[in-house]
C-alpha cells in the first residue's frame, strides 16, 4: 500500500475511534447518575422507615434490587419545607391539585390531601408480610401533602402533614419527607 493511501487510512481510522468515543461519552452523560438527595436543614433521617420501604420493595420485587429511597421529618410546617424544595428544584410553584385549573399537563408540584386510616388500610397485608404488628386503626385524620416531579439525578419528592408511622401504630404531627426516583 502506497505511503499516501496508509496515511490516509490511519487517519480514517483515527477519525472513526474519535467519533466513536464522542458517541460513547455523549451515551453516558445520559444515563443519570446518582441521585443527589437534597435534605431540608435540621431534617432527621428515619433510618426505620427507610429501610421497610426497601423490604417492602423487596418483598414486591424479588429480583430488583430497591430504588435509592430515604424518609426524613421535621418540626417544620409542610408549606416551609415544600417552599425549600420548590425553590431547590426550580419550580416556580405549588399548584392547588394535581389538575392545575384543569390544564391538561400535570404540574411538576402540587398540593394533595388523604385520609391516614384509608392510606394505612391499604397496605395492612404488606406490614403483615413485614412482620410488623402495626394497630392500623390507629391511623387516624386527614393529611395533606406535596408531590414534587423528579429531574435529572434527582428523586421525586413527597412530603406530608401529618403522617402515620407503622412501626409504632401511631400518628406522628411532624412534616415527613420521601425522596424516591
Amino acid at each position: 500500500m502506497p505511503k499516501v493511501s496508509r496515511i490516509i487510512a490511519v487517519a480514517l481510522l483515527v477519525a472513526l475511534a474519535t467519533v466513536a468515543c464522542r458517541k460513547e461519552k455523549q451515551a453516558a452523560s445520559s444515563e443519570p447518575e446518582t441521585f443527589t438527595f437534597t435534605v431540608y436543614p435540621g431534617a432527621r433521617y428515619l433510618s426505620q422507615l427507610t429501610e421497610l420501604a426497601k423490604q417492602a420493595h423487596t418483598l414486591m420485587k424479588p429480583g430488583d434490587a430497591p430504588p435509592p429511597t430515604a424518609f426524613y421529618d421535621t418540626d417544620a410546617s409542610l408549606e416551609d419545607v415544600a417552599k425549600y424544595y420548590v425553590k431547590a428544584y426550580g419550580y416556580p410553584t405549588i399548584a392547588a391539585d394535581a389538575t392545575n385549573n384543569l390544564s391538561a399537563a400535570k404540574p411538576p408540584a402540587y398540593y394533595r390531601s388523604g385520609d391516614l386510616h384509608t392510606d394505612a388500610a391499604s397496605i395492612a397485608d404488606l406490614l403483615k408480610k413485614l412482620n410488623l404488628n402495626t394497630d392500623v386503626s390507629k391511623a387516624q385524620g386527614k393529611y395533606r401533602a406535596v408531590e414534587l416531579d423528579a429531574k435529572p439525578n434527582r428523586p421525586r419528592v413527597t412530603i406530608q402533614r401529618p403522617y402515620f408511622d407503622v412501626t409504632n401504630s401511631q400518628v406522628v404531627d411532624r412534616t415527613i419527607i420521601l425522596m424516591a426516583p
